[in-house]
């Protein structure tokens, strides 16, 4: 019997995984994961912890099928090459990923070591979705259509193996760090199903119907929450589509149809961002308007501060930060939020804001944030435009009406009435331990459209000349 090796990236599953089901097609498998330090000393103690216990629960599915996880420290290359000779290994299989550094690193592996990569990390890969003449989409409405007519009528997923033949042979491991439990997220692939079907299931699924009008709510728990557990592969997208469309099927209402389709569209968005990045990666260091690029920011380091620590005297803002440092997760709607008050409200790239968020979220995908960021700053490809500028006074008592949420994560209000838990500085008096606002949105609104405009006009003039 040959044996191979399934390196784990992020795919920390069974069920639903095309790499782990084509390597047990070729005999006994390896089931090898490597903490690589160029990734793992960027992150969080709680973002590592939670991939830690991933990695923990995979190995005890692992165990309970006759295998185990084999886990290293140290560069991928100098790792495989080891464990592919110690193993007497004939090939290596993966998951595609498609950053630009997992694709650096893959075709080095590949270039001495016998490294297939197969597609499971998305529904589609971004190959697949392109416009009729060849050329990758930029705008997400004609995207998700192509990528809704490429999906099969009965999308199947793979069942977890039953059984996982591991090699004859003894294969040391490293010890597995110790790492602290989140009762939030709690790490593993029953956990990610669990939530999965308490969000989809039909005909009782709740949360996934009223998605559509309540998603955006702070104060309720209208979103599936699932976004830990695809960023590291511990749940697969397909599987999430697969029971969203079931529920949509089986849904009695139009309205609670529409919830299941706005949630596979967040799915979309998900892969079109991904696709952006495979196919134009400058977006990590740049705008991909480059009519931005001469934006004089402010960067006021104070601001910075007061943003990252939730003091901006803005209780929206301060809610959703203080929810990000205590949980590693913000809901989307706040995201938003917290994300247009940084570049739009206090003029600090939105480079600073993304890389924040990219080392505290648990769910902290490289495309979606990069995505989620130039669409807020009106920088991107389908980007929200630049004089699109949430005022956060509004967007708290829409989307926080009774000030619920600022009283779970701001305990120094939790006092005040719904009319003034959103303006607290209006009172007449300041709130002890609360501080007054750092800017004047109306002002600032002024301040950063004239920036954007300054740095339009600049590169009209610029392209002018240039003719």
């Amino acid at each position: 019997m040959n044996t191979v090796i399934w390196w784990i990236r992020r795919d920390l599953r069974l069920f639903d995984n095309p790499t782990l089901q084509t390597a047990l097609e070729q005999g006994a498998v390896v089931p090898l994961f490597i903490i690589d330090p160029q990734l793992y000393s960027s992150v969080s103690d709680r973002r590592r912890h939670f991939l830690l216990n991933g990695l923990k629960a995979l190995d005890h599915d692992l165990r309970a099928r006759g295998s185990l996880l084999i886990l290293k420290n140290g560069p991928p290359e100098k790792i495989l090459h080891k464990i592919f000779y110690a193993s007497h290994a004939v090939n290596i299989y993966a998951e595609e990923d498609y950053t630009p550094y997992a694709r650096q690193r893959d075709n080095k592996v590949a270039h001495s070591l016998p490294l297939k990569l197969v597609q499971g990390q998305l529904v589609h890969h971004p190959m697949t979705i392109r416009k009729p003449d060849g050329t990758p989409y930029t705008v997400f409405t004609p995207f998700s259509k192509t990528w809704k007519a490429l999906l099969p009528a009965g999308l199947k997923t793979l069942p977890a193996p039953a059984e996982i033949p591991f090699p004859e042979i003894k294969l040391p491991s490293d010890p597995f760090p110790s790492a602290e439990s989140d009762p939030g997220f709690p790490a593993g692939e029953q956990q990610a199903l669990q939530r999965l079907q308490a969000f989809t299931a039909a005909p009782c699924a709740p949360a996934l119907y009223e998605y559509a009008s309540g998603r955006d709510r702070l104060d309720q728990e209208g979103t599936s929450g699932l976004s830990p557990y695809f960023h590291f592969g511990i749940l697969s997208v397909r599987q999430a589509v697969a029971a969203a469309r079931q529920a949509s099927t089986a849904a009695a209402a139009p309205g609670q149809h529409a919830g299941a389709e706005v949630w596979i569209n967040e799915l979309i968005w998900r892969e079109f961002y991904i696709s952006i990045l495979y196919y134009f990666p400058r977006v990590l260091r740049g705008n991909f308007r480059k009519q931005y690029d001469g934006i004089v920011w402010s960067n006021d380091q104070e601001h910075f501060q007061a943003w990252k620590q939730g003091e901006t005297g803005y209780p929206i803002v301060d809610a959703a930060m203080r929810q990000l440092e205590m949980t590693g997760w913000m809901h989307n709607r706040a995201r938003m939020i917290t994300a247009s008050f940084l570049v739009k409200d206090l003029l600090i790239d939105w480079r600073w804001g993304e890389s924040w968020f990219l080392q505290n979220l648990l769910d902290a995908d490289l495309a979606a944030n990069n995505g989620g960021w130039q669409w807020t700053a009106g920088t991107g490809t389908d980007a929200a435009p630049y004089f699109r500028i949430f005022n956060p006074v509004l967007q708290s008592r829409k989307f926080d009406p009774q000030g619920d949420y600022i009283r779970r994560w701001l305990p120094e209000l939790a006092h005040l009435p719904s009319k003034t838990i959103h303006t607290p500085w209006q009172t007449g008096s300041t709130v002890s331990g609360y501080p007054a606002p750092i800017v004047d949105h109306k002002a600032a609104r002024e301040h950063t459209l004239h920036a954007f405009k300054t740095a339009r006009n600049e590169q009209r003039r610029h392209n002018d000349r240039s003719i």
